[in-house]
């Protein structure tokens, strides 16, 4: 089953466009006679069939615009290139995905509208720079463009992975073991001194001791209620906002990310531009790829001022978001008439930046690990002390 797009007339010469599925243009022509119409034009629509709903990640996008890459240089059209590539893909989404742009492309689509039939397939940032290898006729550059970007990505992603997985296994131990304390270790210790003469501490912990062993569903829905709240209040627009601006704003963490945010914009935007695509659409496009709301409404005042003959490094120092350093970098890169190359060689220094900036902040929470487990067993242990003494003493008297 395929889908047509048709234009058609109805009985009072009025223009009908639609689109409906069928096995053949014949099967069109009578659907459309059968509803009346008169048919004018149909074509067959670009992505027609199955819905593929694989979202390539910036490892799979590195790979096959690295493949594509080394074929287009070695003189191979781009037809010929799309059919090896979806012929040697092993991944079941990622080939149906790629053979669907190839079907389109042959058909006499161009790459960027084969890419564009596919939401969400494709990420909007490969979309643009594949439009402007097309426009400049460079797609070849663009590709390993595009390679060395994702290539970068996925290191970066890699980086922030393995560099958080010591923090989160300490901080699942921290709290089993806080979990463990409160649930087997406190009550052996509960029989060795009588309630009423208890210190306050040793009755609030062995009351949320208790607490724990009997009512611990209610701590589950507590945190489970404190989680989608999270989820869902970040989706709320003025919550979004108000919590990506503490982000770069915080002590210590701020900086850090915004180091982050320069290693990523610097490089997008190198990519972009060096791809000819105009300094507005690079900005819009290069804001989103921060994935911070805050930054995006920074960015429309940015953009708005470079519509209007503004230089950028002046723009961005308004926002009061990046160094100076790297505003500075930017304006020498504008006062020479090489901002491409100023940026690609400002997007290789702020990458190195971002890898230590995120060791750095992952640095941060394994000391604060430390210090929450260190505070859980000393608080634990400032209650049992008490009856241990208190136990012993009550020995030697008898």
């Amino acid at each position: 089953m395929k889908n047509y797009s048709y234009v058609a007339k109805d009985n009072a010469g009025k223009t009908v466009k639609g689109t409906l599925e069928a096995e053949s243009p014949q099967e069109v022509l009578e659907k459309i006679h059968d509803m009346g119409l008169f048919c004018v034009s149909y074509t067959e629509a670009l992505g027609g069939g199955k819905k593929n709903s694989y979202r390539f990640n910036t490892k799979k996008l590195a790979f096959s615009c690295r493949q594509l890459a080394a074929m287009m240089t070695s003189g191979l059209t781009i037809v010929r290139a799309l059919d090896i590539l979806y012929k040697e893909e092993e991944h079941k989404g990622a080939k149906a995905a790629w053979l669907g742009v190839y079907e389109d492309v042959n058909k006499g689509a161009t790459f960027t509208d084969a890419l564009r039939t596919r939401q969400g397939t494709f990420p909007d940032f490969f979309i643009s720079m594949v439009d402007a290898g097309e426009t400049s006729g460079t797609l070849d550059l663009t590709m390993q463009r595009l390679s060395d970007y994702y290539a970068n990505s996925n290191k970066l992603n890699n980086k922030v992975k393995s560099a958080s997985t010591y923090p989160i296994i300490l901080g699942i131990l921290c709290v089993a073991m806080v979990i463990g304390m409160f649930t087997f270790i406190m009550p052996q210790f509960a029989g060795m001194m009588a309630e009423e003469d208890m210190p306050a501490l040793s009755r609030a912990l062995f009351g949320f001791s208790d607490f724990v062993k009997s009512k611990w569903y209610i701590l589950l829905i507590a945190v489970a209620v404190i989680v989608f709240g999270i989820i869902y209040g970040l989706k709320v627009e003025s919550v979004r906002l108000w919590f990506d601006r503490v982000k770069i704003k915080m002590p210590a963490v701020g900086p850090l990310m915004v180091k982050i945010y320069e290693g990523r914009f610097a490089r997008t935007l190198s990519s972009l531009y060096s791809s000819g695509i105009s300094m507005v659409e690079c900005l819009e496009r290069s804001s989103k790829i921060l994935n911070n709301t805050y930054v995006d409404k920074c960015f429309i005042q940015v953009v708005d001022e470079v519509k209007q003959g503004s230089p950028l490094s002046a723009s961005l120092t308004k926002t009061e978001i990046f160094e100076g350093m790297f505003c500075s970098i930017i304006y020498v890169g504008e006062e020479s008439g090489a901002l491409d190359e100023i940026l690609e060689k400002t997007a290789d220094f702020y990458e190195e930046e971002a890898d230590s900036a995120v060791e750095r902040l992952v640095g941060l929470m394994e000391p604060l690990m430390i210090v929450i487990m260190g505070a859980a067993i000393g608080l634990c242990l400032a209650g049992i002390f008490p009856l241990l003494y208190g136990g012993m003493a009550g020995m030697e008297n008898t």
